[in-house]
């Protein structure tokens, strides 16, 4: 069975990103190019996360469905902050199971920075505490670093600040 997934997406409330990206598009470009499951981006921005609680309909699983395509609520962070004198920059994406724990998320993160500023809010936190304060929220929530290959704002980035892993 062939199963494509895209988790790693931007609304239209994102910088350099296409005012045309709203579920209904989105559900229309992923049956046409085969895509079984897209990840929401953004759910931290206000107006996004509006638009997908009236939109989306929970099937019950941790997955939404709009028009026959399956979505997962995800969002990504951009990390800058210093630690052992050296700023870091990172880029992590958030799988959340339910709109309740995605409200949880926005009201915890909402104290490290400013969400309703971009789809991609940046906030000042080390990516290890943003994984600390997620699964303390909940245990079902997924964080991975986005894009760890680019240069800026990634885990294995030349200028990101990390030389390993364990940083």
């Amino acid at each position: 069975m062939k199963f494509i997934a895209d988790f790693h997406i931007h609304s239209k409330y994102s910088r350099a990103t296409s005012p045309q990206m709203e579920v209904k598009t989105l559900s229309e470009f992923a049956k046409l190019k085969g895509i079984s499951l897209l990840g929401t981006g953004d759910f931290t921005h206000h107006l996004w996360l509006e638009e997908l609680k009236d939109t989306l309909k929970d099937s019950g699983n941790g997955f939404f469905e709009h028009n026959g395509v399956n979505f997962i609520l995800t969002a990504e962070i951009s990390s800058i902050y210093s630690k052992a004198g050296r700023v870091r920059k990172i880029h992590n994406v958030i799988f959340a199971p339910s709109f309740k724990v995605v409200d949880k998320i926005n009201d915890v993160l909402s104290g490290y920075g400013n969400l309703a500023s971009d789809g991609r809010p940046i906030i000042g936190i080390d990516a290890k505490d943003l994984a600390e304060v997620l699964f303390g929220i909940c245990k079902d929530i997924f964080l991975v670093p986005g894009h760890i290959w680019t240069p800026w704002f990634s885990l294995f980035g030349s200028k990101s600040g990390f030389d390993a892993i364990e940083e």
